[in-house]
This record gives C-alpha cells, sequence and structure tokens, in this order.
C-alpha cells in the first residue's frame, strides 16, 4: 500500500493545480463508490447468513421426508433446465428422497410434425395410435436419458461437484387402457392402474433419485402413454409422500384480476376450476392433481412456476415461499392455544416484552393461563396471539398480550384476533372488555375503545395495574 501512495504523490506532483483538483476529486468519487459497494457486500452477507440461517428449520423438517417433483416437457427443453437438475441434486444431498416424474408431451408433438402427422386430442387427452406410440417411445426413452446425463454431471467447477447422484428408472407403473369414451377409441393412451410403491422404496432406501417416464406397461406386454399429472399424483398418493411438487409453466394467479395465488384449500381449488372452467390446461391441470393427491391425504401440494430461476428453493427453504400451496386445511388457522405453543407465544412476545410494549410474562403465567390464550399458526409459525381474562362472576374480561409478527403485520390479523375475542366474550356472557396500552392506544381507539380514568377499573384489574408502566385504560361495551 505505502509503494502505491509514493507513486500517486508523485504522480500528482508532476500534474497541475487544475488536475490535481480533478484527480483528487476522481478518486473522492472512487473512495465513495468502493464504500457503497463494501455496504452493498455486507448486506448482501447478512441476507445471505439470515437466509441460511432461518432455512434450517426447513432443512431439519425435509430431511428423510418423500418429495414427488413433476415437470412437462418444456422444462425439459428449455436453457435453463440445468439449474433445475442443479436444485433436485441440492435437495437430495439434505437428505430428501426425491422421484422425479417428467413429461413428454412437446416431444411427442415435435416428433409428429417431422412426420407431417397431426396431434390429435380429445378432452383434453391425446389419442395415442400406432404412429403416436412409437414418438412416445422415442421421446420418453430420449428425454429419461438426458436427465440422466445431467443428473449423471459431476464437473469441479460445476454446482455437482462431488454430488455422486445414483438414478434408478423401471418399470414403476402398471396401466391398462383408457377404452372408448363418447365414441371416441383413445388407442394407447391409458391410464394408472398401480404403483410399485415397494420398489420405489427400496430406491429410496439406497439414496438413490427415481426417475420416472409417463409411459406405464401392463401384464401382457402393451405400452401406454400416460399423463405426467396422473403419475406424479398416483406415485405420491401410494409412497405416502409428504409433499407433490408440480412445476407450472406459468404462475397460478386469478384470471379476475391478474394476481398471484399463493394458498389454496381444496374445497376453494373445486370453486375456482368451477368459476374458471376455460383457464388454461396448464393451471388446470396441476390443480386436479392436487385435489387428487389433498383427499388421498397428501399434505402439501406446491404449484411453483418453474421459469423462477430457484424458486424450488424459495418454496421449500423460506417461510412463505413463492409458489401457490393447496392443502385440505388451512395453511394459516386461528385457535385456541394450547401447551405446546408455550414455546412459539414466548418467541413472538419476547421483542415487543424488550421494546416496553407488552408487560412481561414469565413461561409459568402463561401455562398457568394458557386457556385464555388463542393465536394465528402459519406452517408452525405463531405469528398472532392475544388472551382473553374473563371474570365470569363480574362479567367483564380484560385483552391482553394482543401481538402480530413484524412480518405479518398490515394484513388485518390483529382485527381478526380482536373479533375472536368478542364472540368468546359473548359466549361467556361478558358485558364489559378492557384493554392496558402503553404504545397502541390509538389502534384501540379505532376500534371502538373509549378511554377511561383508573378509577373506573374494576378492582380485579385495579389491584394488579403498575403504576411505573403508566398504561392508559380503555373499555367497550359488549352488546
Amino acid at each position: 500500500m505505502s509503494t502505491i501512495t509514493f507513486s500517486l504523490c508523485k504522480y500528482f506532483l508532476t500534474k497541475t493545480s487544475s488536475d490535481r483538483n480533478n484527480c483528487f476529486y476522481a478518486l473522492e468519487k472512487a473512495a465513495q463508490l468502493l464504500a457503497i459497494a463494501k455496504i452493498v457486500i455486507m448486506n448482501t452477507q447478512n441476507s445471505f447468513v439470515s437466509w441460511f440461517r432461518d432455512s434450517s428449520p426447513y432443512i431439519h423438517a425435509h430431511r428423510n421426508k418423500t418429495f414427488v417433483i413433476s415437470f412437462g416437457g418444456e422444462a425439459v427443453m428449455a436453457d435453463d433446465f440445468d439449474h433445475h437438475v442443479h436444485d433436485f441434486a441440492l435437495l437430495s444431498s439434505l437428505g430428501i428422497r426425491l422421484v422425479l416424474v417428467h413429461g413428454i408431451r412437446p416431444q411427442i408433438d415435435q416428433r409428429l410434425s417431422k412426420l407431417k402427422a397431426t396431434a390429435l386430442f380429445h378432452k383434453h387427452l391425446r389419442i395415442t395410435d400406432d404412429l403416436a406410440l412409437q414418438c412416445v417411445k422415442e421421446a420418453a426413452g430420449l428425454v429419461r436419458v438426458e436427465i440422466e446425463a445431467l443428473l449423471s454431471m459431476g464437473l469441479a467447477n460445476s454446482p455437482m461437484a462431488g454430488c455422486g447422484l445414483k438414478v434408478a428408472s423401471g418399470n414403476f407403473v402398471t396401466a391398462k387402457p383408457i377404452g372408448v369414451i363418447d365414441g371416441i377409441d383413445y388407442c394407447h393412451t391409458g391410464e394408472v392402474r398401480r404403483i410399485d410403491s415397494i420398489a420405489i422404496h427400496q430406491h429410496l432406501d439406497q439414496n438413490n433419485v427415481v426417475l420416472i417416464s409417463p409411459i406405464g406397461y401392463s401384464p401382457s406386454g402393451e405400452i401406454f402413454n400416460l399423463s405426467a399429472e396422473q403419475v406424479a399424483t398416483a406415485v405420491s398418493i401410494a409412497l405416502k409422500a409428504e409433499k407433490l411438487i408440480l412445476l407450472t409453466e406459468q404462475t397460478c394467479c386469478n384470471p379476475d384480476n391478474g394476481e398471484q395465488i399463493r394458498q389454496m384449500t381444496t374445497h376453494e381449488a373445486n370453486i375456482f376450476l368451477k368459476e374458471h372452467q376455460n383457464i388454461d390446461d396448464t393451471i388446470s391441470l396441476p390443480l386436479k392433481a392436487a385435489i387428487q393427491s389433498c383427499q388421498a391425504n397428501i399434505e402439501r401440494i406446491h404449484l411453483i412456476d418453474r421459469n423462477i430461476d430457484g424458486a424450488l428453493l424459495l418454496e421449500l427453504f423460506s417461510r412463505d415461499g413463492i409458489g401457490t400451496l393447496i392443502s385440505s386445511t388451512p395453511f394459516e388457522e386461528l385457535r385456541p392455544a394450547t401447551l405446546n405453543d408455550i414455546a412459539g407465544i414466548l418467541e413472538l412476545i419476547k421483542p415487543l416484552e424488550q421494546q416496553g410494549i407488552l408487560a412481561k410474562r414469565s413461561r409459568e403465567k402463561i401455562e398457568m393461563e394458557i386457556a385464555d390464550y388463542i393465536i394465528i399458526e402459519r406452517d408452525g409459525l405463531i405469528i398472532g396471539c392475544t388472551a382473553l381474562h374473563p371474570n365470569i362472576d363480574d362479567h367483564f374480561g380484560a385483552i391482553a398480550c394482543l401481538a402480530v409478527h413484524h412480518d405479518y403485520q398490515g394484513s388485518a390479523r390483529g382485527t381478526r384476533l380482536l373479533d375472536y375475542v368478542y364472540k368468546k366474550a359473548e359466549q361467556l356472557a361478558l358485558k364489559k372488555l378492557y384493554v392496558l396500552s402503553t404504545q397502541t392506544m390509538h389502534w384501540f381507539i379505532e376500534r371502538g375503545f373509549l378511554a377511561i380514568d383508573i378509577n373506573e377499573l374494576p378492582i380485579p384489574l385495579k389491584v394488579i395495574y403498575k403504576p411505573e408502566r403508566n398504561s392508559k385504560i380503555f373499555i367497550k361495551a359488549i352488546e
């Protein structure tokens, strides 16, 4: 560094005053840019560290779990398909048991086009005649080999370095012909009859990635062309997989407003399909597969836009994900608290206690009063809570410990908690609700609470009032 400084000094001495000023100005700007670059690098590093730490609960939760991932032939043809393969390898290295089900629809169409043959469909299903079946066999073989080749990469300068994945394929799917529907003979188009789950589990137990093509075989040796979505659904059900993940060609959005649908129950998904019967197959088929899987007790089905780089990792290792989650029960639930929720409640309210927004509560106190608590749980995380401490004899209640996680504020969750409190108060025949607040007074005022003096507090509440906190007191009548 001293040599560089000496050289700069010699350089400046050879320049005029004006040139030196310009040089100093340039150096000053360069120093500012360097400082900004350092801040950006530090923020990037901090973001990575924070994300990696936040992802650790999911890494633990997903280990040794079975995930079935389905993707279309369009994904295989895309230039960035190797990114998906890298993500598959990463999931496997984290201990996730992977079954991959690929599609071949565009590959079949390409071969038919070269043969100047027309692709035939009826009710969104391909009619697989003898010529189309030959194209199906060629496409399935080629795509399977291409995927196996990518999964076998191990170059030192690639994300697959040292991976050593083993891929298993085979005749895991027994199929039968669809037959004739509406007078249309589907020829070699079939449907899943049985999945050899035992054989698949044996390969998974050996830490192999199982790769399944959308073709099936009959006991008599016939070959049938199958829907990739149907195969993925049947495989996930047969394996009792923890997740079915469908990589779609577009984001699942509401056609009425263009907004992404982040989560749906199976009931909501059925209503959605009835209301939007003309929705594209790239969304309707995965949704139907998700509904069928949920009804067969697969807990979580994820629809993820495969065009988003890293979408698979963002969906599986972040709290809110990036895709559309389909489940039988709501992803976010408001319910009475149990003893198992105490740790989550303490974690939620600790920052607010440190800021003086909430009065400090011991674990023992919460445990004794757990029946009074109400929580909002989102995928295992408690993101909101409150408590209603009732005085049945005097027909009043005290609202306490109302808190919403800072990442989930601004979406009326506090109001949802309060509405639940109102209903519970009515069931208990309470006439008045009291609340003490130091920093959220206006929030309660906006919801109909009136300020009162400490002398108007019932004696049981007046006894526990802490003058050092100087909390403001509010009341609301329950009609």
